[in-house]
């Protein structure tokens, strides 16, 4: 039996070729990429000086726009041109500097009526058909307001309008900046109809539509139709984003049918589920941020 150690050589290694990966390693280099040490390199985020200035305190201070904004007046945009043109008292005194804050306590008028920031409001309606989209009729016919007369303390208006035959979804608020948003050409808001038409839609007349028409005041084009799946070829599904007055019937009657039903079944992203005909409901939260990303997102 050989009991003899294997030769070192000089440099204290066991004689034998070196393995292929191993290759002379320099002072203070470890196998596995590892430091002096034993430990792992890793990276390090470097650390953030400490902000030494404190946070400012929440004073409740508010710019007089969006105070306006928050009365219902209007939006914010339209406080400004009230405010330059010197429409609003602050304490009694009229103010036109742009960014002028308003503290808790302040007397703020408007053309010389006091005004108090509500709680913002959102009620959606699926409006059935003969109700007026006004906020009052001379004539005594039933308004859309009537079916709403419950749903706040606050003055609610419409934002936008549906024709007294129209049915669906119509939205109501408080939010003078929303309502603007909401109805303003710039933010493309979508609408989706459900159009029901006294005879069939030629597919000819389906491709022109989708390709748009000409009407007197200009020309319209639509976002998608197509024909309702499982029904006959006088049903079909419209979406647009175009806020003209009875643009939706115009179309139609550009191409010669008549719209024998016009139903709103989505607005801005809001729909008809579990809310029937001539009953409103509230928004919840999640759907007030989403109407107040469609500014942000476009």
């Amino acid at each position: 039996m050989n009991n003899r150690k294997p030769k070192k050589n000089p440099g204290g290694q066991r004689s034998g070729k070196q393995r292929p990966s191993e290759g002379p390693k320099r002072e203070g280099q470890q196998r596995g990429g590892q430091q002096r040490g034993g430990q792992r390199p890793f990276n390090k985020r470097p650390v953030k000086p400490a902000n030494s200035e404190p946070k400012k305190a929440d004073d409740g201070s508010m710019r007089l726009n969006r105070f306006i904004a928050h009365a219902g007046i209007c939006s914010r945009r339209e406080a400004d041109t009230f405010i330059t043109a010197g429409s609003v008292e602050v304490n009694g005194k009229v103010v036109s500097e742009m960014g002028y804050k308003v503290m808790p306590g302040d007397i703020v008028k408007f053309d010389g009526r006091l005004l108090t920031p509500e709680k913002m409001e959102y009620v959606l309606l699926n409006k059935p058909k003969n109700f007026l989209t006004t906020t009052e009729d001379d004539k005594g016919r039933k308004t859309v307001m009537d079916l709403v007369s419950n749903a706040s303390k606050s003055r609610l208006l419409p934002v936008g309008r549906l024709d007294r035959t129209t049915t669906g979804l119509l939205l109501f608020t408080n939010d003078g900046e929303m309502a603007a948003k909401l109805t303003h050409p710039r933010y493309a808001v979508r609408k989706i109809y459900h159009v029901v038409l006294d005879r069939a839609l030629k597919v000819s007349d389906l491709q022109q539509i989708e390709k748009g028409v000409e009407l007197e005041d200009g020309s319209i084009s639509v976002d998608a139709i197509s024909y309702i799946a499982g029904a006959t070829k006088r049903e079909v599904g419209l979406e647009i984003h175009s806020g003209r007055n009875r643009i939706v019937r115009r179309i139609f009657e550009h191409l010669g049918y008549e719209v024998s039903k016009l139903d709103r079944v989505m607005f801005a992203g809001l729909t008809k589920k579990d809310l029937p005909r001539g009953q409103w409901r509230a928004l919840d939260a999640k759907e007030v941020s989403f109407l107040k990303m469609i500014g942000k997102r476009s």
